[in-house]
């Protein structure tokens, strides 16, 4: 078990950062088992890749950005699933060296059940929280993400 950030530790930049680590590590983990629990053989990156392409088509540069892949690893992460028949790459007809990637009929069936396993590690994480509790960690955590991006 993790022993609790006490509220001073939580104002240094390597606590809350590594706070913030911790709870992506987790949801990762979290998602990986609700998948193999639900019978898909997939990673949490090739399931941040599926539910991208379920709002349409996307290019790798996109999908590597979203996954936090390098285009290479994502190179490869494509192959597997197309491999496995979920999704497809066209060539642009307009430039050759770009691809449209898209969700084939069995993506969009794995995606309407995967989606589940998402919802599920949602509620985990928010177990005990009300909704305007959940409301105000979202806009904490946006404020937070968004302070960091800002340009200095």
């Amino acid at each position: 078990m993790m022993t609790p950030v006490t509220s001073v530790e939580a104002c240094t930049g390597s606590a809350l950062g590594l706070l913030f680590r911790q709870v992506r590590d987790a949801m990762w983990t979290r998602m990986e088992r609700e998948l193999a629990a639900a019978g898909h053989a997939l990673t949490f990156s090739q399931y941040i890749v599926i539910r991208q392409l379920a709002d349409g088509s996307a290019n790798v540069t996109d999908l590597a950005r979203a996954a936090h892949l390098n285009p290479g690893a994502m190179t490869r992460l494509l192959d597997k699933l197309e491999a496995r028949g979920i999704l497809t790459r066209a060539v642009d007809p307009n430039d050759r060296r770009a691809l449209h990637i898209h969700l084939t009929q069995v993506g969009y069936a794995m995606w309407r059940d995967i989606q589940q396993c998402g919802a599920r590690v949602r509620e985990r994480a928010l177990r005990g929280m009300d909704e305007a509790t959940r409301a105000q960690l979202t806009r904490l955590l946006e404020q937070a993400r968004d302070n960091l991006l800002a340009p200095d």
